[in-house]
């Protein structure tokens, strides 16, 4: 989606790391929270909508090797786009993720994610892990963190409807 810096804009390109791992209880079995991932209805509900923007593109191909694309304008005018590949998924077990993101078409940061789900006696322990590169001051750990700490209250919310 863009060209090599070369010149005096390579000296303006910089790279961040970051990394972090968010434990969420829902009160519902495995199964349940599982299928908010694996299902495209459910998972557009969490994670594609919301009331702070316009929902674009969409694709969810929920297989190793598949593709899902959530793109969408804030009210702000700022134009987000996500794309990620599953890299390995094991039913009711893991799904691990990489994905790009892009911020009015400007590519901001590459992760990996792993999401891990435990059956406990109160529901589903659910485990989200990220490490992510952060390019040229767009982006940040923290506001990654913030976004998914967002995106995991979304979740409770449908899981607790």
């Amino acid at each position: 989606m863009g060209t090599p810096a070369t010149g005096s804009d390579a000296a303006e390109k910089t790279v961040a790391h970051s990394g972090f791992t968010l434990t969420r209880d829902y009160p519902v079995p495995v199964g349940s929270v599982w299928s908010a991932f694996a299902d495209e209805d459910q998972k557009r509900e969490w994670f594609g909508g919301g009331a702070v923007w316009t929902p674009g593109e969409w694709q969810h191909d929920f297989r190793v090797g598949g593709r899902d694309v959530a793109e969408g304008t804030f009210h702000g005018g700022t134009v987000s786009r996500y794309v990620a590949r599953y890299t390995d998924i094991v039913e009711n077990v893991r799904i691990i993720t990489s994905y790009d993101m892009w911020l009015d078409g400007a590519h901001i940061s590459t992760s990996v994610a792993s999401f891990e789900f435990e059956g406990i006696a109160t529901g589903t322990r659910f485990t989200h892990t990220e490490h992510g590169i952060h390019l040229d001051g767009l982006d940040d750990g923290e506001g990654r963190r913030e976004g998914t700490e967002g995106l995991l209250t979304a979740l409770g919310e449908l899981l607790t409807r």
